[in-house]
Order: structure tokens, then sequence, then C-alpha cells
């Protein structure tokens, strides 16, 4: 399959990404996630020139806002502070009604999700996950819980080096058609064989921080399970309908149409922008719950051990003194700078003490260019405290 030369094979690979991350509903099946028939949430405009924000890069040197967005491969960006949008611009053929892949922006929508159906009584994040998915007995996940899942501490072996062209993120990928030169005769073809097929573990479960992208498989695997909902009608209805979006989201689904959580959802920027002040408001939009409030504070505040996790692993020079909790990345506790992050660039910053939330969508050339992504999160911290 072909679109304007962006096909399966070269979709997610430099120049091709650049066009492929709008066009995933064109290459990929995929499940839509309907916006509801509920009234839009509105935003108040109050635009504002902030390129000439200025901040310290990663070298020390003096850098402004449009810097930022012309060496990051940016395809849309918009910042708001209170529900009042202050800028919103868009790149590289994008508009308003773009949707744009999110990559692992979509665990924190899962995330949300279970604090939600723990909230509801349907699961105890505390509990194995073997004791709602028996299956998983006989894996990797024997001894997993819900919350090692939601921390990435679990204990299974799971290779997420994105320069490895055959890590095991790739290959879980290619369960749903995104590396097919990936794809074997007689291996998985729905991401909850693919998970199960699991056996080796690298360290006791809550040993270590370590990103693993097929935990959030895990996570929607019991979501679906204890609910008995399809994932992505859950996910839409006690979501994604309730933030007033403006359009439907759509998610990347396996054979069986089982969603790729861990990376495949795709929105509009101002639909991420209505996640985003929900989470400012500690779940909350327009008066109505919507995430538990102490659901978030937990998410926010953590623990100690939380800190200590990320601070011994490769990312404590990515987040220094942050955390990461129930999906999502903490990078200011105190301040409640909470992170929404995908490979290629893709960003929500979310600040609770200001009440500023900002989306960035980008097709960075390379999964993992930190120097791209600290540029960004300086950028947005002097943003977030500017405004």
């Amino acid at each position: 399959m072909a679109v304007d030369g962006v096909t399966v094979d070269n979709w997610g690979f430099p120049p091709h990404n650049r066009e492929g991350f709008q066009r995933v509903q064109s290459l990929f099946p995929t499940a839509r996630i309907v916006r509801g028939v509920g009234p839009v949430h509105q935003f108040d405009y109050e635009l504002r020139d902030l390129l000439d924000i200025s901040y310290t890069g990663i070298e020390n040197d003096a850098r402004t806002v449009q810097q930022m967005l012309d060496d990051t491969f940016t395809d849309s960006f918009l910042v708001a502070k209170d529900n009042v949008i202050l800028t919103e611009l868009y790149f590289n053929h994008m508009g308003p009604d773009s949707l744009h892949l999110m990559n692992s922006v979509s665990k924190s929508f899962i995330g949300a999700l279970t604090g939600i159906v723990a909230e509801q009584g349907m699961l105890d994040v505390n509990m194995p996950v073997r004791e709602y998915i028996p299956e998983f007995a006989d894996s990797a996940f024997r001894d997993t819980t819900i919350r090692t899942a939601l921390d990435m501490t679990a204990g299974v072996a799971f290779g997420e080096d994105y320069a490895d062209p055959n890590a095991d993120f790739w290959v879980e990928t290619s369960v749903v058609g995104w590396r097919p030169a990936l794809v074997k005769s007689g291996t998985p073809d729905t991401l909850v064989d693919y998970t199960l097929s699991l056996q080796a573990t690298e360290q006791q479960e809550g040993e270590k921080f370590h990103y693993r992208t097929v935990l959030t498989t895990v996570l929607g695997m019991v979501l679906e399970r204890t609910t008995d909902t399809p994932l992505a009608e859950l996910l839409q209805s006690q979501l994604w309908s309730k933030l007033g979006p403006e359009q439907d989201a759509c998610i990347v689904v396996d054979r069986v149409g089982f969603p790729y959580v861990g990376a495949g959802m795709n929105a509009c920027t101002r639909d991420l922008a209505r996640f985003g002040h929900m989470l400012a408001g500690n779940g909350k939009l327009d008066a109505a719950r919507i995430v538990p409030g102490e659901w978030l504070n937990d998410t926010r505040h953590a623990n100690q051990q939380s800190r200590e996790l990320l601070a011994a692993s490769e990312y404590a020079d990515v987040i220094p003194g942050g955390h990461y909790r129930n999906q999502f990345w903490v990078s200011d506790a105190e301040r409640g700078i909470l992170l929404c992050i995908g490979i290629h660039g893709q960003t929500i910053h979310v600040n609770m003490t200001t009440g500023t939330v900002i989306v960035k969508f980008s097709s960075h050339p390379e999964p993992v260019d930190m120097p791209l992504f600290l540029d960004t999160f300086a950028a947005m911290n002097a943003i977030s405290e500017a405004v």
C-alpha cells in the first residue's frame, strides 16, 4: 500500500515519516474512538507571540522558542493557559483538523483510564495481573502486578532500544504492521498472543525502572478483561468522549481489532490540549470529574522509591529529580509538571501550578534524538513560567 510515496515499509523512516505520521489511517487498520454527541469543550483565544521567549539551551547557549520550533521538526505547536489558547501554529501541511500519530503519548491515556476503572472498583492496582487474566500465570508476567506494569518496574525481559532494528519493541510493532520485515512464519500475529508468548524475566518485580511498551499492552488486556468491554470502546466512553473533543481519535489495531495502546493513538492538536487541560485541573474539565483526583495526586507525587528508581536508570539526566508513575513522566512534583512523551518528538507538557498546557507534534528523523527532546523540554519550561 502506498500513499503519495509513503508505504507501510518506509512510513516511519525519514524523510517519509514527515508525511507518514499524518497518514496512519490510510496505511494501517484502525479503530475509531468516537467523540460522542456532547458539546465541544470550547477554548477562549488570546493569541500572543511567544516565539521570542528565551531560554538556556543544552549547550548553555541563548535560545528562543522560534529556534526550537525550527530545529525540532515541528508539525504543530499549541500553548494554552487556564483554558485560553495563546499560540496555535501548524507546519508540514498540518491544520487544526489533522490527526497525527501520538506514539507513546498514548500510554498516558491508558494510565488515566486505569485510574478511572480502579476508582469504579473493577480492579485493584496492587493485585497480580494473573488474578484478572489467568493466562499470565504461564508467562513472564506471572508475578507482575498492575502497579509494576503502570510504573514500568515489572520483571519481563523486553528490549526497547529503538536504535536496534530487531529490538523487541519493533517486533511488537510488527504485529500491527509497522515493521513488515520483522514478521516471520509462526510468530504470534495478535498483540495478546505476542504478549503471552514472552517467558523471560530480567529483574525482580519493582527492582528497577525500565521503560517497556509491552507493559502498556498488559494494562490494556487487563482493562478489557475486567470491564468486559472492547478496549477502544472503553477508552471512548470513559475518557475520550468526556473531554469534549472536536474530533474522533483513532488507534491502530491488530488483525483481531485489539488496539495498540502503547503507541498507536492518533488525534488532533487541540484535543490533546483538552486532555492536558483536564490534567491541569487535577482530573476535572468544565467542573465535571473525569479522572480521580487521588489518582492524579498519586501520579504527581508518587513516592521516594519512584524517584530513586528513575534516578538509577538511563533516564536520570533526561528527567532529573523526576519520576515515572501511572504511565506519566513527572519532571517536577512540586510544580506539578507532568509530561506525556512519544518517540520522534511527541509531547504534552502540563504545569498544574500555572495551568499551562503545551502540545507539540513532531517528526524527528530518529526515534530518540535526545538533544532535540531536551531542547524542547527547556523551551516548554521557559514558556510555562513566562506566561
